[in-house]
């Protein structure tokens, strides 16, 4: 095949104790999953009613843990949120959440970095979240660890700019549970092996400014680091 020009290379991550790299699909992300995170962002969440709520963000916005990033372009709020992700290791669809555990490859640390007044101008004009979400260098990941079928239900999560606790919490207070979440998204999309799933960020999001360093970590699994640049 021959085309007009490059295309893009593919985007993977290192995987611990493996020289192998893992291949990304895609990236979802879930939407308002602790529930002091969607009291904070005026959008308290009802289980009881409501299901989970998705968006996604190009491949390409991926980087690694480490990286150093500018400050974005069109935005004077730019946020961090710090998740677990989960890697899906093999294909599922309509997957009960019973045999959720079978398809995860392992876990990783990450962070969901945020045009925040652009996303709040989308949502409250109901319209997409893109320019405030998909944003270029905005999905940070370390190396996957390898965890297959094993299902983490607790465990901190917590990050610091500069040395100082923004947010602090445990995946214990996922709304929607591991399981719960690829059982639900697997209703909707074939999840095959490579797809990431930021399973949501706990309260505490702030805002950065050039020359900040964001460090996050999730108990049992990665610490992340990201540190942020003058704007381009």
């Amino acid at each position: 095949m021959t085309y007009i020009f490059n295309p893009p290379a593919v985007q993977s991550l290192a995987i611990r104790g493996n020289t192998k790299r893992f291949p990304i699909n895609r990236l979802f992300f879930v939407g308002r999953n602790y529930h002091a995170h969607a009291v904070e962002m005026g959008r308290p969440v009802d289980k009881t009613v409501e299901r989970p709520f998705y968006f996604t963000k190009a491949p390409q916005t991926l980087v690694e843990s480490g990286s150093t990033i500018a400050y974005p372009p069109e935005t004077n709020n730019y946020h961090f949120e710090m998740e677990m992700v989960v890697a899906i290791g093999k294909e599922g669809f309509r997957v009960s959440a019973e045999n959720a555990h079978e398809i995860i490859y392992g876990y990783a640390a990450g962070l969901d970095m945020t045009r925040r007044d652009l996303q709040l101008v989308a949502r409250d004009k109901g319209r997409p979240w893109d320019l405030g979400k998909d944003v270029e260098q905005s999905s940070v990941c370390t190396e996957i660890v390898p965890m297959q079928g094993q299902i983490i239900d607790q465990g901190q999560i917590a990050l610091e700019v500069n040395g100082q606790t923004k947010q602090s919490s445990n995946v214990d207070k996922l709304i929607w549970n591991v399981r719960e979440i690829i059982a639900d998204l697997s209703l909707f999309y074939h999840l095959q092996p490579g797809d990431l799933i930021y399973t949501g960020t706990p309260e505490g999001v702030g805002a950065v400014v050039s020359g900040d360093k964001i460090t996050g970590r999730v108990e049992g699994v990665a610490e992340v680091t990201l540190q942020i640049s003058d704007a381009q």
